[in-house]
């Protein structure tokens, strides 16, 4: 009798880990695999249990102490693991503990999960469940998202997985709206385009001042078009190189100062309005210099834009701590009221639609200097009194002497 209850143990044992071993070897993902090794421990420990009961007296409950035995390998899992004996919570990871309350033990599952689709899932006998995890909107908090599944492991045992899709749907929903607000943004000026160019091509093109006015319409919009254009390109680029962190070593003082020249002398007299403030012992820093020079572009033609015209544009170079580089672009505006401020650097948000287009704003030019300034590891603050104007701050790391 014992020698076939350790030939039993032996196999369900080795089992378990061949089926952790295939899932990972398919999946290439840890908790998974984890996840499995749970599922055929557990059914180890169920078929000791029941060794045990052929040659000893069992425990009256029949638990043991298969949840103590267990724990180690569910809290190796950072997902929420949950393992039911009929219908009872006998053990949780810390994370199902965090997530569910630290009372759920002893608990009837469809308790301690407190979402009516659990329950109802958890109702139907594993047989009917199918193979498709199911979704639980608001479990934890009203902005969270779950995939659950329950696997049953042995009869009357079942492990439930809860995996955090919260992020992912979060991305998703990013992707969506970056997709809707790109195209919107395309088809309006080629549909002002088209429009123009058909009404040319019919009567009103044989008058030369409605001809040059209506061409300059449509050049305008083709190159506002460009710019977006530009724009997605730009931003795709440095999101693909977000991961790989600059190592040439770039004098921002000396870039400042080029990226002044090309201003003043391509944006009229707002040009003369910008006044550097140029620290000379501000040390380089490591960086891509075509993206720092986008940044400084971006921040002082937006400063130049909206501030209040024949008001200073200023931008201050300085020594920060800790071995830091602090850049600064202040403006004399409208300001932007509080609640705007942290969503300036969406894809496409702007305070005013209307006066941006008009402007020549493609509404994503604070999103390409977050992202360049992510991928310097730096940091990207605004700061913005309503009626008096506003400050961008970009502090980045000093280049390693």
């Amino acid at each position: 009798m014992i020698e076939g209850f350790a030939l039993r143990t032996w196999l369900a044992g080795t089992i378990a880990v061949v089926t952790a071993a295939i899932v990972f070897a398919y999946s290439r993902d840890v908790q998974l695999a984890l996840i499995a090794l749970v599922g055929g421990a557990t059914a180890t420990v169920i078929a000791r249990n029941i060794g045990d009961s052929d040659t000893m007296e069992a425990d009256s409950d029949g638990d043991g102490d298969q949840p103590l035995e267990l724990a180690p390998v569910l809290e190796a899992i950072l997902d929420p693991v949950v393992m039911v004996r009929q219908d009872r919570v006998i053990a949780a990871n810390r994370p199902a503990r965090t997530l569910l309350g630290q009372h759920i033990i002893g608990e009837d599952i469809r308790t301690a999960i407190r979402h009516p689709a659990a329950s109802d899932y958890l109702a139907l006998p594993p047989a009917e469940r199918g193979t498709a995890p199911i979704e639980l909107v608001g479990l934890g908090a009203q902005d969270r998202r779950w995939q659950m599944r329950a696997t049953e492991t042995a009869p009357g045992t079942q492990i439930v997985h809860l995996l955090d899709q919260t992020g992912q749907h979060a991305a998703e929903r990013m992707r969506v709206d970056f997709v809707a607000n790109a195209s919107h943004e395309l088809r309006t000026p080629l549909s002002s385009i088209l429009g123009y160019v058909e009404t040319l091509s019919d009567e009103a093109g044989d008058d030369p001042a409605i001809r040059q006015r209506f061409l300059g319409i449509v050049f305008d919009e083709a190159t506002r078009m460009e710019r977006l254009v530009e724009d997605l390109m730009s931003l795709s680029r440095i999101e693909a190189e977000k991961f790989r962190l600059p190592s040439a070593t770039v004098d921002l003082n000396l870039l400042a100062v080029e990226v002044h020249e090309a201003l003043r002398h391509s944006r009229g007299t707002r040009g003369e309005d910008i006044v550097l403030q140029l620290d000379e012992n501000v040390p380089p820093v490591a960086g891509d210099r075509v993206q720092l020079s986008q940044v400084l572009h971006n921040l002082i033609g937006n400063a130049m834009k909206y501030g209040r015209t024949g008001t200073p544009v200023t931008v201050t170079l300085q020594a920060g701590p800790r071995d830091a580089v602090v850049m600064q672009i202040e403006d004399e505006s409208e300001g932007i009221a509080p609640e705007h401020i942290p969503r300036l650097t969406e894809r496409f948000y702007r305070v005013d639609a209307g006066r941006s287009r008009s402007l020549g704003g493609t509404g994503l030019g604070l999103a390409i200097v977050k992202h360049i300034v992510e991928r310097h590891r730096g940091r990207f603050d605004i700061a913005s009194t309503v009626g008096k104007g506003t400050r961008v701050t970009v502090t980045l790391r000093a280049a390693e002497r």
